[in-house]
């Protein structure tokens, strides 16, 4: 079985929540039998590496970026040369680029999507893309969503029942934390703190934990790349720490000493959240906001965590003194949240999916 996994960005350049469910999708179907590549356009293909892990890439220039989407002549032609080889085509949606690739190259390989999430922010332009969008969703063999509360609440997704499934999206399990990184942080933050990773987005909610922040004078602690200067660091509160960007045994180290995740994202366009699950499975309790994605299929309010309405400083500071001023309940909160990922979003769960995806789509379409 082999399988071309499609979309605008991925390691090493990027290593946010899509690129980083294909690669977990790419290494741990490698055991099923399943041989994975990934095409995927960067800003300087020259310095990409052949491999990662166990699954190829092939890295193509981005020739132009316009409205958050990388486009690339070129694109066409290596995907049309890479399609015959492979079995299976793995779209991973939004990125309109690759509506096109499929449209022009990809039908002849059984082919399935994963809708990460609608388009929220370019609603103009939308009604341009849309009807190319409708052409690729309706011609694709299945599409999978991340969360149920994400196909009800998606403009698009429901009148595409009949071919959606969801499949929750899942992470490996953590190795303990290295307590000389533990006490290394501890000693340059604190403890008891509350934790954002991620990147430093225009839906992230930033401006509601800072302005939270403030309000309840506790401590907050931001991991990620401030690239787009969505936040002004040199205006933060005292009690407010911008690290950058850290790596993964760093976060897991944070992980480690902070009361609990927030991510306080009040748009849409955070349709699950990779962030919490990792928290999730740090049995740490978490802090979202009802945004009818898959935030809240992560985030049980009362069960994993608290969920308060988008944009409300004055709600977020409020769950963070409850969190804070009750650390028992805290403590169920991670438990509870450590359970719920065991039981729904361990990585070989969402890997086993796939894998019966990927053989299911083709023996159907063998017999076309």
């Amino acid at each position: 079985m082999r399988v071309l996994h499609v979309y605008k960005t991925y390691f090493p350049e990027d290593g946010t929540g899509v690129p980083q469910v294909i690669k977990t999708l790419a290494e741990g179907t490698h055991s099923h039998g399943v041989t994975s590549e990934v095409l995927a356009l960067y800003r300087q293909p020259s310095k990409v590496p052949e491999f990662v892990g166990h699954h190829r890439v092939h890295a193509v220039r981005q020739e132009l970026h316009f409205a958050s989407t990388s486009l690339s002549i070129s694109a066409i032609r290596r995907f049309a040369s890479l399609v015959p080889n492979f079995d299976v085509i793995h779209y991973h949606f939004p990125w309109p680029m690759a509506d096109l690739l499929h449209l022009f190259h990809g039908r002849i390989k059984p082919s399935i999507v994963t809708y990460h999430s609608d388009i929220v922010k370019q609603r103009r332009l939308l009604a341009l893309y849309r009807p190319l969008m409708q052409r690729f969703l309706s011609d694709v063999d299945v599409i999978v969503a991340t969360s149920p509360n994400y196909v009800d609440s998606s403009p698009v997704l429901p009148k595409l029942r009949a071919k959606t499934t969801v499949i929750p999206i899942g992470l490996p399990d953590r190795s303990p934390p290295d307590p000389n990184l533990v006490s290394k942080w501890r000693g340059k933050v604190g403890e008891d703190f509350f934790l954002f990773i991620g990147a430093f987005r225009y839906y992230k909610g930033l401006h509601d934990l800072i302005a939270a922040a403030r309000l309840s004078n506790l401590p907050v602690v931001l991991v990620g790349n401030n690239d787009a200067k969505v936040v002004d660091t040199g205006a933060l509160p005292p009690n407010v720490i911008c690290l950058g960007q850290v790596s993964d045994p760093d976060k897991e180290a944070l992980l480690e000493s902070c009361v609990a995740k927030i991510l306080p994202s009040h748009l849409r366009s955070e349709a699950f959240g990779v962030s919490l699950v990792e928290a999730a499975r740090a049995a740490r309790p978490m802090i979202t906001c009802d945004i009818e994605t898959g935030t809240t299929f992560v985030n049980l309010h009362g069960n994993t965590g608290i969920v308060i309405p988008p944009g409300d400083p004055y709600a977020l500071a409020q769950a963070m003194r409850e969190l804070t001023s009750n650390r028992e309940y805290a403590r169920q909160l991670g438990e509870q949240a450590r359970a719920r990922y065991v039981a729904m979003f361990q990585a070989d769960q969402m890997v086993q999916s796939y894998v019966e995806q990927y053989h299911l789509l083709r023996d159907r379409c063998a017999t076309r």
